[in-house]
């Protein structure tokens, strides 16, 4: 088997090395081997829809660290079409993208909601009385079943045209759309704003929808993050979750 190769990216949870013509995404040490089978399935749900990433080769220890071995993703990201000058174009085929997710059924993958609730429920900086107000919030918002990705944004998509293909399927969930459009903005909203804002609308205005039908989910989606360790979020997150309705 290949040794491991150069690092071609890292993240909060893993790395992503060479191994051979492959890639080799490596869960960060002390993970538990649950998130490299749960990606594994979710991107073979994927594979099986005929979406746009990577095919999984085997899941494994590596040298202590769990991970998995997968087609090797070539190109830049879609956020270099995005800095420094934004462009509608990118944006348009960020949202035409998403949409082809979200016309597949989510048929094998976790419930949304369900994981909304549960990181809601884990998320220690939201305080007693407002993890209630936002658990009401959440039980009232509309369910789905369509494929939703969970980390949807503009550094998870790799390539252009025929080629292009999104990466980071760990947080794959079946859901409603809307609530999947209101975590890619979240995600976007400190470091492109303008952006976030721009694609919101204009995901809206080709899916049908108005953009409060994805800002209803902001408050939950916001306080669901609080569970994701990022300190430096905090204050802006648990201002957001603040805006759940008082009578849910």
């Amino acid at each position: 088997m290949s040794e491991i190769g150069r690092l071609l990216g890292a993240g909060k949870e893993a790395e992503v090395f060479e191994h051979g013509t492959l890639a080799l995404k490596l869960y960060r040490p002390g993970r538990p081997k649950a998130p490299a089978f749960r990606e594994a399935a979710n991107l073979a749900i994927a594979e099986k829809l005929s979406l746009p990433a990577p095919r999984v080769h085997v899941v494994g220890d590596y040298h202590g660290r769990w991970g998995l071995l997968m087609d090797r993703v070539t190109g830049t990201s879609l956020a270099d079409e995005m800095t420094p000058e934004p462009q509608l174009s990118a944006v348009k085929e960020m949202a035409a993208l998403h949409q082809r997710l979200h016309r597949e059924p989510g048929t094998g993958l976790p419930s949304l909601k369900a994981r909304l609730s549960t990181n809601i429920e884990r998320a220690e900086p939201v305080p007693p009385d407002l993890r209630d107000r936002l658990l009401l919030a959440l039980a009232a918002l509309p369910d789905d079943d369509r494929v939703c990705h969970g980390d949807f944004h503009p550094w998870n998509i790799m390539g252009s045209g025929d080629g292009i293909v999104i990466v980071d399927w760990l947080d794959a969930c079946s859901g409603n759309p809307a609530a999947d459009v209101c975590r890619t903005y979240l995600l976007m909203r400190r470091v492109l704003p303008a952006i976030a804002e721009a694609y919101v609308v204009t995901y809206a205005k080709t899916a049908g929808l108005t953009p409060d039908e994805i800002f209803t989910w902001l408050p939950v989606i916001a306080a669901a993050r609080l569970a994701e360790g990022v300190p430096e979020e905090n204050e802006d997150l648990l201002h957001l979750a603040a805006l759940a309705p008082v009578d849910a």
